[in-house]
Formats: structure tokens, sequence, C-alpha cells
């Protein structure tokens, strides 16, 4: 079987790129994946999406892998251009891990979301969407509120200053989304209690891994207990060494079905596939809301999913394994799966000298894409 690992090369392009850490862990999680899965008769090799060039698209066109790990976030530093990358895959009718476009950029315009979940009947906190530092005034949410970019993940744009007490803290902190990130302000109740992830493998059937939670240290004792971006990607910073995620302990199990029913019933609404986690805040009494769907969620072997794995007994390599299986068993047995027609993918011309001093080789270029990323 060959196998091509999709990841985006792009952390490199802006100087004062607010989520430069998260764009750089794809790199080592696609390496990762690669090493977990080239074993006997199955070939896995990264294949960089670098800056705005769509070179990979004839790439993979002339390779025609058995199937393409979407590992892609962004694209040149972007993070809107995810969304192209899984409908470029349906064009070349290649099949490919994890959720399609509509689910990727539902999940991205968080606002979107939260509004397909309130008509769903799922909970999430109360919200609004703020698009110029003048709108403020017109919000009508009881404090405390979070404020965070409307279309990013990995906790990009989330600092200590986030969660707002009054008008004056909103408006810097809305005006702070609006500078740096040039795009919509989501402005969210705080849900005060426990932070829980639930981790979901697979379709039909679709099952939830163990539970995990954030556990907020001293630090956290006189200020929100929220993961900032400081948590979730500077290791040496004291907001990482203050929120490990540790398995989640319940010792009701009417609550934990509570809350895999609410993840199972958002994960379903943005019509997520393959894997991912929902993101919970937990009330002292037990209501959870979701705060955010994390469809093709990180899969550093460190990283939560795989934690969670593990403690239902999948290490690293068969976790891999299985988001292969998940995957092709989807793309073969969907009966609304399409055809590609033909002329969709354009190979590129053999007399073009670019082509035949080195660009050529699908399987050669993946091989120097790998060796960079290592």
């Amino acid at each position: 079987m060959h196998i091509a690992i999709l990841y985006n090369r792009d952390h490199e392009l802006l100087e004062d790129d607010p989520g430069r850490e998260a764009r750089e862990d794809v790199m080592r999680v696609a390496s990762a994946l690669s090493e977990a899965l080239s074993r006997g008769d199955t070939h896995a090799e990264p294949l960089a999406v670098e800056g705005s060039r769509l070179e990979f698209v004839d790439l993979l066109a002339r390779m025609q892998p058995d199937l393409v790990i979407n590992l892609c976030e962004s694209v040149a530093a972007d993070a809107r251009g995810e969304i192209i990358i899984p409908c470029l895959l349906d064009m070349l009718g290649l099949p490919y891990t994890g959720s399609p476009a509509l689910s990727l950029a539902l999940a991205l315009h968080k606002d979107k979301a939260k509004e397909l979940l309130k008509a769903r009947g799922v909970s999430t906190p109360g919200f609004a969407r703020v698009d110029r530092l003048e709108d403020v005034g017109l919000v009508d949410l009881p404090f405390p509120l979070i404020v965070k970019p409307a279309r990013e993940d990995a906790s990009v744009g989330i600092t200590s200053d986030s969660v707002v007490h009054d008008r004056a803290g909103l408006g810097r902190a809305v005006e702070a989304v609006l500078r740096t990130f040039h795009q919509p302000a989501l402005i969210e109740q705080f849900i005060p209690g426990r932070e829980i992830y639930v981790p979901l493998l697979g379709n039909t059937p679709r099952r939830a891994l163990p539970l995990t939670e954030i556990r907020f240290g001293k630090l956290f004792e006189d200020r929100p207990n929220i993961v900032t971006y400081a948590g979730k990607w500077e290791t040496d910073s004291p907001d990482f060494q203050n929120t490990p995620s540790e398995p989640c302990l319940l010792e009701d199990p009417v609550l934990e079905a509570r809350l895999v029913k609410t993840a199972m019933d958002a994960f379903a609404a943005l019509e997520c596939q393959d894997y991912g986690r929902v993101d919970l805040r937990v009330t002292p009494e037990g209501v959870p809301y979701v705060i955010d769907i994390n469809p093709n969620c990180d899969l550093h072997p460190d990283a939560g999913f795989a934690k969670a794995a593990r403690a239902a007994g999948i290490d690293y390599s068969a976790l891999a394994t299985r988001l292969v299986e998940i995957a092709l068993e989807r793309a073969h047995g969907h009966p609304t799966a399409r055809r590609k027609g033909p002329g969709v993918a354009r190979l590129p011309d053999p007399s073009n000298r670019n082509v035949l001093a080195g660009r050529g080789g699908g399987r050669n270029r993946a091989r120097r894409s790998r060796a960079s990323a290592e």
C-alpha cells in the first residue's frame, strides 16, 4: 500500500505568526505517522504543502496513492486554507483521512458552528460575533465573557486576558483580536467548571475513547481556568506546566454518558468523519457545554488523542493503522461516493524543464519533502 501524508509546511512564512508553534508541530506529526505506518508492504511518505503553491496536486495525480492522510491545517500560514485540501483531493478522486471540506469550514467558522449546534439542541455557551470595535456596545451577554479569534483553533489568540469581567476589558480584548488576527472576534459566555475532552474514533460505529481532563495547577488559583496558547504550545511556560492533560475520572456513569452523547451530537451536527475531539466545559451541576469541535485533531504521539487511544489499549502504531482502515472503509463503502470525471487533474508537461530538472518524480519529490521535514 502506498500512502501519502499531506501536511502544511508554512511556519516560516510570517515572522510574527501568532500560530507558528502549532503550524510547526504538523511536520513532527507527519514524520511520526510515516514511521508508524511504513512497515512490510506499506510505504507512507510525507508530502509538504509549501506556501501558496499547489504543486502537490500534480504530484499526487502522478503518484496515485492508495490513501492520503490529510494533516493540513493551513495553507500559506492562513488557517482558512485548510478547507482547500479536501476539495482538491475530492477532485483528484483520492480517498483521504478525516473530515470533508464542509465540516472543516464549519468547525473553523466558530460562530457558524455554534449556530448549527444551537439549532440542533446541542448545549453551547451564549455568544456573539463582532466584526468592528464600535459594535462591542451591542453585545448583550452576561459577564464574565471570553474573547477569541473566530477563525482559529489550537488556542491561537487565547491569553490570560481573554476572559473579561466588564465593558472596558471586553473592548480591549476585542480590539486585540481585530488588530492581531484581522478577523472577527467571537465572544462567549465563560463557563466556570471542569474542562473535559471527548476523543471520538470511527464512523459506523463511532466510539468515544477514554475522556481526558485539564488539571489546572496553582498558577490558576487566582486566574480563569483556561488553556491559553502558551499553555498548549510553549513547553517552558508556567501556563504549560500548570495545565497537564490527565485521564478524566468520573464516578457518575450517567454524567459520563451525558458528556459522550453531547460530544457525539456535536460531531454529527457538523458531519465530521473518522476521528476528532470535542472540548466541553462542565458546570459543577454537571451541565456540559460544547466550546470547540476539533475535526482532524492533533495526531502527535504525545498529544491528547494518542494518549486517550493508549488508555484504551491502542498503541500509536495500531492507532495509525486503524485510522487508515477507517478511511478506506468509508471511502470504499459510501453509497454517495462520487467518481471523478476526466481531466480533473492537470499532469505536468514532460517538456517542462523544471519537471525534468527535479520537480517531476512524485515519489522522489515526496522523499525530499520528508528529508527536509526531518
